[in-house]
């Protein structure tokens, strides 16, 4: 049976362009890559500035304190996930083909923030039940609060994310998430006399104030004639999506989860110290993991308004992707010791090796991504759920397995083997690309 994926012709054909200034010009203006371009220069400024940021968190606050705080940001981030609904998605796919446009927007901004109300309210009820280290915060009804605004406003930052991309505005994105980055940075160093831990969270909550009141009243009315942000709630328009957000809802949680339960897994299992260890390496190694990541997005993207180019565009996202990942891979593991060593000798002696790993592991989680954003387009969503719930349920019980013996290194093992086995399959059931 003839393989419909030209696997090795793909690199062949990468390697080609690399070396051809010529070629490289002609991909470059390729107009499938204009809202990949945004969205990976936006992963580029949000690493940097993150790692600018944690940088200097690392200067100001204990190892201890980066540990927690790491915690609860990424505690954040998974609410976020949960609460989203797979609306995100959803706005995507629909809202190019929406007869009320604005009316869609608004009603799922609206329930996706009721939503995160009600699941950040039974988070901090059962602290003591799914991470304990944090129960802190239930003990502090001023955090309480705060932690389920926050909650609030990084679904809804999520959500306009998603408007953008729908829209092929990808730029404000960029925009939307330099302005949060660059702001909590004098944020943080504010607050450190003054909350400590908290002090880091509710830096980003400031900044994340700031970048989506901007959003709303100026990017967005750019991209959605005379919008406006009154809450709605037509379920009519989301009913005819529903079954579509379900799906995607499930494989967002299962792939985007694990980002946000690895350190909360490590702060409760491993401790604070080694958390702070863990989560520098990982948000080193989540600049890589965010150019197939873009690159997928902004396929789906355009699957969305031109599926007939499907398979075309799958071939040069593929392509794309290799082309930024091949450098990107070798520069993190040549300077990665420096890198850490930036934030402590303590991160460098204990974090290099997994921040290895981690690095490799972004080239089968190319294949994850662009099959998945296939599988979005096709609306082949039972087959898009078994993949991620197969490579969630591995990382997540062999992390478990392999801490104790491996420490942080457990978390590697499992990341880079259940992608690998996942990208295995496809490339070998020869389903990556759509069929001519």
């Amino acid at each position: 049976m003839k393989s419909n994926l030209p696997f090795f012709g793909i690199i062949r054909e990468v390697i080609d362009i690399m070396t051809s200034r010529q070629k490289l010009v002609q991909f470059a203006t390729t107009p499938l890559y204009r809202n990949a371009s945004y969205l990976m220069l936006n992963t580029a400024i949000m690493a940097l500035m993150g790692f600018f940021f944690w940088m200097i968190v690392a200067r100001f606050y204990s190892e201890a304190e980066v540990g927690y705080s790491s915690a609860i940001i990424s505690a954040l981030n998974l609410l976020a996930i949960i609460s989203l609904a797979g609306l995100n998605t959803s706005l995507i796919r629909f809202l190019p083909r929406s007869d009320k446009p604005q009316e869609l927007i608004n009603t799922s901004y609206t329930l996706s923030s009721l939503i995160s109300l009600v699941i950040a309210s039974i988070f901090i009820a059962g602290l003591s039940l799914w991470s304990p280290s944090l129960d802190f915060i239930k003990q502090n009804p001023i955090f309480t609060l705060v932690f389920i605004i926050l909650t609030l406003l990084w679904t809804l930052s999520r959500m306009l994310g998603a408007t953008f991309i729908a829209r092929r505005h990808a730029g404000f994105v960029l925009s939307k998430n330099t302005i949060q980055s660059t702001l909590k940075i004098p944020f943080a160093i504010l607050l450190v006399s003054l909350f400590h831990t908290f002090g880091v969270v509710a830096s980003w909550g400031i900044a994340n104030i700031i970048a989506i009141t901007i959003s709303i009243f100026l990017f967005l009315p750019s991209v959605q004639n005379n919008y406006k942000p009154v809450p709605a709630f037509n379920l009519n328009l989301i009913k005819d999506m529903w079954r579509y957000s379900a799906g995607n809802y499930s494989s967002n949680l299962l792939s985007g989860s694990l980002r946000f339960i690895l350190p909360l897994m490590v702060v409760n299992l491993l401790g604070a110290r080694q958390n702070a260890y863990f989560y520098v390496a990982w948000l080193i190694a989540n600049f890589l993991f965010a150019i197939p990541t873009a690159i997928s997005q902004s396929l789906f993207a355009e699957g969305s308004h031109f599926e007939d180019k499907l398979r075309k565009n799958a071939m040069k996202s593929l392509k794309l992707t290799f082309l930024l990942l091949v450098p990107a891979v070798v520069v993190i593991i040549l300077a990665g010791k420096w890198l850490l060593l930036a934030f402590g000798q303590g991160y460098s002696l204990n974090a290099i090796s997994l921040l290895w790993i981690l690095s490799l592991s972004s080239f089968p989680l190319t294949v994850n991504r662009i099959y998945s954003s296939i599988l979005r387009v096709k609306g082949r969503l039972k087959k898009l759920i078994a993949i991620w719930a197969f490579i969630a349920v591995s990382v997540f019980l062999s992390s478990y397995l392999l801490m104790p013996a491996f420490g942080i290194m457990g978390i590697g093992y499992a990341w880079f083997g259940a992608h690998a086995v996942a990208a295995i399959y496809i490339l070998t059931s020869r389903k990556l690309l759509p069929p001519k």
